[in-house]
């Protein structure tokens, strides 16, 4: 029995941050190797480059990061001898990810995580051909992708992870026309109604939710409308 208790305790390492997150949140990360075999179930969407993927309780990116990492590698073998090709995609295939999160310094990471990844793919495809506008760009969608929020009550929360009156927002990002990229905001009153909740949701953004607001620019400027 005490055999069996050290095993459960030494696979469960890594998977919690501290007792008080898992009391107050339920906070338990999931294992890379289940990760990647739930990945497996989807792996066609994952391998799409703007199929999207909503993660309703993200913590610091396990899920969102494998998926990244496989739209990435398509990314690249479709278009890696093109770095303006790879480029756009690679931007594309950032703004197709989605993550909520009840605690920010869980947020905080992911979209650190993610970044990381993505700018680590980018400077090896493009090499001298990197553009920091494009960097900015891509720091941008994921801080309006991957947000702090209650994805039950689908509201923001404040810093204590209570719910504020301000409804969870999300951008659609679409190209149009050449390098132009569309960016269409909704709330989502709706979206954790339709069918069964699950680890990995495929979205259709433009039918759920609240239409806001729309903009176009060119992809390496989307965040001069913050």
């Amino acid at each position: 029995m005490q055999m069996h208790q050290n095993k459960v305790e030494i696979a469960m390492k890594g998977q919690t941050k501290s007792k008080e997150r898992v009391r107050d949140h339920g906070e338990v990360f999931t294992d890379e190797r289940e990760v990647k075999a739930m990945c497996d179930l989807v792996g066609d969407e994952c391998n799409r480059i703007d199929s999207r993927f909503l993660e309703p309780a993200c913590g610091d990116g396990n899920f969102l990061a494998e998926i990244l990492t496989r739209k990435l590698a398509v990314v690249r073998r479709k278009y890696g001898k093109s770095p303006l090709d790879y480029e756009k995609n690679a931007v594309l295939a950032a703004s197709s990810i989605y993550g909520v999160d009840i605690l920010f310094d869980n947020v905080l990471a992911c979209r650190a995580r993610m970044f990381a990844l993505w700018d680590k793919e980018y400077v090896a495809v493009c090499k001298k051909e990197v553009n920091n506008e494009t960097r900015e760009a891509v720091k941008f969608i994921l801080s309006r992708n991957i947000v702090c929020g209650n994805a039950l009550t689908l509201k923001c929360v404040d810093e204590n992870a209570h719910d504020t009156d301000e409804p969870i927002v999300f951008s659609e990002w679409a190209f149009v026309t050449g390098s132009n990229l569309q960016r269409s905001d909704y709330t989502f009153a709706e979206l954790l109604e339709q069918g069964e909740k699950q680890v990995q949701l495929s979205i259709q953004l433009g039918d759920e939710g609240t239409f806001l607001r729309k903009y176009v620019t060119h992809y390496r400027r989307v965040q001069e409308n913050g």
